[in-house]
């Protein structure tokens, strides 16, 4: 498995030849769980259907139960990714942001994804 490598803001790193790339290794699977949950779904023009359902699924009132399942199943559909062994998710209404926290195993190793919306 091959996946570029994100910089510190998310954008992928280019101009250094093989070291702005992830390879076999629980990073490389982690990364691409990053990105899968980042794509919005209906954002990529060559595939609609791809992407994260955040409408409805996970924006909007009372979505706990959705868009945990929502999540959970994006990460579990990533490859590489064998299961997860802790999930957690909070909301803060204040800020009205979400983290989720998870750790995964890999075919390469457990690996430890956190991601804010």
């Amino acid at each position: 498995m091959k996946y570029r490598r994100l910089d510190p803001d998310g954008d992928m790193t280019i101009g250094h030849g093989d070291a702005d790339y992830l390879k076999d290794s629980p990073e490389c699977v982690a990364q691409a769980v990053v990105t899968r949950l980042r794509l919005l779904r209906e954002e990529w023009f060559l595939d609609l259907t791809e992407g994260t359902p955040y409408v409805p699924a996970v924006l909007g009132k009372h979505t706990k139960d959705s868009y945990d399942f929502a999540i959970r199943r994006r990460i579990l559909e990533t490859e590489g990714v064998t299961e997860i062994t802790e999930y957690e998710s909070i909301f803060d209404g204040e800020t009205r942001g979400l983290t989720v926290n998870v750790r995964i195993s890999t075919i390469y190793g457990p690996a430890k994804v956190q991601e804010v919306f």
